[in-house]
């Protein structure tokens, strides 16, 4: 075997091996910059030796379906695009037609079949030829149409994505996950293809057509143009594009490259298609490609710069993250310093070692990643204790990669939720601190347990020179944690995270118990003894007081405070023994939760749902036909208005 086709069968499992476990594992094991060059070096090869391996990724379309959703084969097989990165070469194919320049969305391509007007059959991409059946989960798409007003038979493509801001906010509410998602594109194949459409639904995947397949009996002048207006006339979001042709395309193709840093969407690239349908007919395809179409990469910018330091951040999940601070560059318009590493295994891979000289380069244009490493001394040492704890670390294989975790069960980077809740509205009510905040202040060791929030002006230089701070943030979080230091006893039990006590428990003992010592001394009796506090809640609130770093915790958090005056006059608990559901719209109260609020303060106690409990049903709107009204009027509660309500309450205090 000579030199070449050595080479040639180390690049197909190399690539294979990075495709199999972005498309089906939804991991990262390289960038797309590493990987497009050792598939450019692979067809290089091929074009230079004739030689073209059976299982070689240049005549694969897609990759093979491993889960276990049911499959279906498509109709027609799917083709992918033959790309190039020379806007010569784009304006040379569009040539003397009108073509459609799109976004090449970065998600999961999907295939939608209706008919008599109805969803019946979504099936996602696969290998090209077969495809899993997503439907229940498509059903659950943000801005998917279930209904259309076409009767006929109609089949579309399109793809699923998830915006950068979706994406932001599921990566920090999914604390049991070991590895934040790398990529929206990667979350996005994670909500698509399970098997909770309840998932796919809180993620807020959404569909944008690009083509349609199928549409009999509709005419539309033969133009691709016309086929996507037309779509949207049916309720579909369709991919952003532009008609172009080869006076305007290069200055298009730069106004859209302007546009991508403000894009909350996810590409790779554009997409040229030509206008006319039936002389993209006529062109045919060769194995792999469709002639009518072709897709556009950017050339990544990338620049040169020297490594500085591996950064270690620890999260919620044990995880320890490694980043590569670097000189600062600029690259896309922006100055860059700092990049992902993803885990050991990446830092490895690119033989990193601190003072090397490495290029960076922005994936799709705005995710910071390496794309070289011109040095690789291979010297980088990956940390035996955890950076915020100082615990030992471990090194665990979880697929292809090995990633670094802290053992130490009280490390406070695992106890971001505990520091999330206390500062929470309904417990100390401090603004400005966000969860990734926290993660920062924890990694910085400037919280390790709730009192040190109060300490927070103690740290103004370090805060105020983080990304993101300034003075001005800054003394608006300090004026928010100075407030809640006049706060009430029952936020500070809710705030402690006391397993099973929930706000409305912990106003009740507060009201019954009044002082802190004698909630921390409380016996099983005397909190049983509280209405709505039963077994398995007073033996919760009696362990969590029988552990001494709990108790140090709260004598600390108690130092900082000064507790409002537990009033029990003026019948404060008019309510008592009353349980109330709120449903519909309000007038008087921001919302529900201020309303819930108001009624325990009273002394009263809130349900979701109407039950033979029951005593009131709070809602503006009593003729309405809401599952809660029906149950009402079943079981004969009462419904009254908020203006009844408050009636109520006026008529309890004069009694």
């Amino acid at each position: 075997m000579s030199d070449d086709t050595k080479r040639m069968r180390e690049l197909i499992d190399i690539l294979d091996k990075a495709a199999k476990a972005y498309y089906v594992q939804g991991v990262e094991i390289m960038s797309n910059y590493e990987y497009d060059s050792l598939y450019d070096e692979l067809e290089a090869l091929e074009e230079k030796t004739g030689i073209q391996m059976s299982d070689s990724p240049t005549l694969k379309v897609g990759y093979d379906v491993v889960s276990e959703i049911p499959k279906e084969r498509h109709a027609k097989r799917m083709l992918s695009l033959s790309k190039t990165k020379s806007v010569d070469e784009l304006a040379e194919f569009v040539g003397d037609k009108k073509g459609l320049l799109s976004w090449k969305l970065d998600g999961l391509t999907i295939v939608l079949s209706y008919e008599n007007g109805s969803l019946v059959k979504a099936v996602t991409r696969g290998n090209g030829e077969i495809g899993e059946i997503v439907t229940s989960n498509a059903k659950a798409f943000k801005n998917i149409p279930l209904s259309i007003e076409y009767k006929g038979n109609l089949v579309i493509r399109g793809e699923a994505v998830i915006f950068y801001s979706d994406f932001e906010k599921v990566n920090a509410e999914i604390p049991e996950t070991d590895a934040k998602y790398k990529n929206p594109r990667n979350l996005c194949s994670g909500s698509v293809r399970q098997l909770d459409s309840n998932i796919t639904k809180e993620r807020n995947v959404r569909f944008f057509a690009f083509d349609l397949v199928e549409a009999s009996d509709v005419d539309f002048k033969n133009s691709k143009d016309e086929e996507l207006k037309w779509l949207k006339t049916q309720g579909f979001q369709v991919v952003d594009y532009y008609v172009v042709n080869k006076d305007n395309i290069r200055e298009t193709i730069e106004k859209m490259e302007a546009a991508i840093p403000g894009n909350d969407f996810p590409t790779d690239g554009l997409v040229l298609l030509y206008d006319d349908i039936e002389y993209g007919k006529s062109l045919g395809t060769t194995i792999k490609y469709p002639r009518n179409a072709i897709a556009f990469k950017w050339k990544d910018e990338t620049q040169e710069t020297v490594l500085r330091e591996i950064e270690w951040s620890a999260s919620r999940t044990g995880l320890i993250n490694p980043i590569a601070v670097f000189d600062s560059v600029e690259l896309e318009g922006t100055s860059v310093s700092r990049a992902s590493l993803h885990n050991i295994s990446y830092i490895r891979e690119f033989k990193l070692g601190i003072g090397d000289r490495i290029e960076v380069f922005k994936a799709n244009m705005i995710i910071p990643q390496i794309a070289k490493n011109l040095t690789c001394s291979d010297n980088a040492q990956i940390p035996a204790v955890c950076p915020v704890c100082s615990g030992a670390t471990v090194q665990k294989k979880d697929t292809d990669s090995v990633t670094l975790y802290c053992t130490n069960p009280e490390c406070p980077a695992k106890h971001i939720k505990k520091f999330v809740h206390f500062a929470s509205r309904d417990a100390m009510n401090i603004e400005g601190i966000s969860e990734a905040t926290f993660e920062r202040f924890v990694q910085k060791k400037i919280i390790t347990e709730p009192a040190d929030i109060f300490h927070l002006d103690e740290h103004r230089d370090t805060i105020v020179n983080m990304d993101g701070f300034g003075e001005k943030s800054f003394e608006k979080m300090i004026e928010s944690v100075n407030n809640a230091k006049d706060t009430d006893l029952y936020r500070i039990l809710y705030g402690i995270g006391i397993p099973g006590i929930g706000l409305a428990n912990a106003k009740a003992i507060a009201r019954v118990l009044k002082t802190p010592e004698a909630c921390a001394n409380a016996s099983k009796e005397d909190l049983m003894s509280i209405d709505g506090v039963g077994e398995v809640l007073a033996d919760a609130f009696t362990d969590f007081f029988n552990n001494p770093q709990n108790i140090r915790e709260y004598e600390d958090i108690l130092k900082n405070v000064s507790l409002k005056e537990n009033d029990n006059s003026n019948n404060s608990n008019v309510l008592e023994g009353l349980k109330f559901v709120i449903t519909g719209s309000l007038n008087n109260f921001d919302n529900r939760s201020d309303l819930k609020n108001y009624i325990e303060s009273l002394g009263g106690s809130t349900a979701s749902s109407v039950s033979s409990n029951t005593d009131y049903l709070i809602s503006n709107e009593k003729s309405s036909g809401s599952e809660k009204s029906k149950k009402a009027a079943s079981l004969g509660v009462p419904v009254i208005s908020e203006e009844e309500f408050m009636i109520l309450v006026k008529q309890k205090n004069m009694m």
